[in-house]
C-alpha cells in the first residue's frame, strides 16, 4: 500500500509539472508523441522567425520532443500559410503568422485559403510597435505631414512588400493623417534606405525590430512610435498623441494558428503552454530586446483580435486599392 501511495505521488508530481505531457485526462492522448512542425512562412531573420524560434525552444525543453521551425517562404507568407490550412489538424503542424496572414487574401485575385475559417487560432505571442521613420529631408512628424499636404501624391512611402506589415501601416497612417502619398515596395530593407537618404523616398512605418538598428546607424530619425506610450528601447522617440497625431495606433502582431477543426482541449494544452512560456523571465528578455512585447491571451481572445484585425485591414485594402502583382 505504501509503495501505491508514493507511485500515486509521483505521477501527481509529473502532472503538476508536466502538464502538457500528463497523459489523456482532458480526453487528449498525451501530446507531443512525435517532433511537431512549426512553420514560418517568412525567411530566417524576420520578426516572426525569431519568435518562432524563441518560443519553439522553449516548448522542446518542456516537452522533451523537438519542435522544428520550417521556413516556407513565398508569396508574401502564402505558401507557408497554405501548407497549415492543408495539414492534418492533430497539432503537430502548425505555423507563427501575423498581419500578411490575414492580408494576403484580400488582395489575391484568387484567394488560396481563408485566413479565419481555415485555421484554428491558438495563442498570440507578441505585439511589435512601428516606428515613422524619416530621411533628412524631414524634421518631425508634422513637418511630414504639412510636406505631404503641400504636395499630395508626390511624397513616397516605403514598404517590405505589397500586402505586408509595414504596407498597410503605412496605409493606416495615411488615413489617419489625411494625406495623399505614394507606396513604393522594395525587396531589400537596405534599398529603402538608401532612397530614404537620397531623400526620393520620404518615410518608412517600420517594425521597431527592423528600425533600432537603423536609427543606431544615424542615418534616419524616428519621428515617432505607434503605440500608446514610448518603449523602453528607445525612449527619447515620442509617441504619436505627442509628435501631433493622437488616437492613432498600429503595432504588428504575431501568434500560433493550427489548422481548423482541431481538438478544443488539444488547442487549450497548447495554449496554456504556449503562455506558460511566454511568461518565463528569460523569454521576456529575448523578446523585449527585439522590441516586442510578450502577450498571454485565450484562445478565444486571439481568435475575436484577429478577426477585428480582418475587418480593419478589409477596410484599408478597399480605400487604398491595394491588389497583389
Amino acid at each position: 500500500m505504501l509503495n501505491r501511495i508514493k507511485m500515486m505521488a509521483g505521477a501527481l508530481l509529473c502532472a503538476a509539472f508536466f502538464p502538457a505531457a500528463a497523459g489523456a485526462a482532458d480526453g487528449v492522448a498525451p501530446f507531443p508523441q512525435k517532433p511537431v512542425r512549426m512553420v514560418v512562412p517568412f525567411p530566417t531573420g524576420f520578426a516572426s522567425d525569431f519568435l518562432a524560434r524563441t518560443v519553439s525552444q522553449k516548448l522542446s525543453e518542456l516537452y522533451g520532443r523537438q519542435i522544428i521551425v520550417d521556413n516556407r517562404p513565398g508569396g508574401g507568407g502564402v505558401i507557408g500559410s497554405v501548407l497549415v490550412a492543408r495539414a492534418a489538424p492533430d497539432g503537430y503542424t502548425l505555423a507563427t503568422v501575423g498581419v500578411p496572414h490575414l492580408v494576403n487574401p484580400l488582395i489575391a485575385e484568387e484567394p488560396q485559403y481563408r485566413p479565419l475559417e481555415d485555421f484554428t487560432p491558438i495563442a498570440e505571442l507578441a505585439s511589435l510597435p512601428n516606428f515613422v521613420l524619416a530621411g533628412p529631408g524631414v524634421n518631425s512628424l508634422q513637418d511630414l505631414i504639412a510636406q505631404a499636404r503641400q504636395r499630395p501624391g508626390q511624397l513616397n512611402f516605403a514598404s517590405g512588400g505589397i500586402g505586408s506589415q509595414s504596407h498597410i501601416a503605412g496605409e493606416l497612417f495615411k488615413l489617419a493623417a489625411g494625406i495623399n502619398t505614394v507606396h513604393v515596395p522594395f525587396r531589400s530593407l537596405g534599398d529603402a534606405v538608401t532612397e530614404m537618404v537620397s531623400q526620393r523616398v520620404q518615410y518608412y512605418v517600420i517594425p521597431i525590430t527592423a528600425g533600432m538598428p537603423l536609427l543606431k546607424e544615424g542615418r534616419l530619425k524616428a519621428l515617432a512610435v505607434t503605440v500608446d506610450k514610448r518603449i523602453e528601447q528607445m525612449p527619447e522617440v515620442p509617441t504619436m498623441a505627442e509628435a501631433g497625431l493622437p488616437g492613432f495606433r498600429i503595432d504588428g502582431w504575431f501568434g500560433v494558428v493550427g489548422p481548423a477543426a482541431m481538438p478544443r482541449a488539444l488547442v487549450n494544452r497548447l495554449n496554456a503552454d504556449i503562455v506558460a512560456v511566454l511568461r518565463q523571465p528569460d523569454t521576456r528578455e529575448r523578446f523585449q530586446r527585439q522590441g516586442a512585447e510578450p502577450v498571454y491571451t485565450t484562445p478565444a481572445a486571439f481568435e475575436k483580435m484577429m478577426k477585428e484585425e480582418f475587418a480593419r485591414y478589409r477596410d484599408v485594402v478597399k480605400a487604398a486599392g491595394i491588389k497583389a502583382q
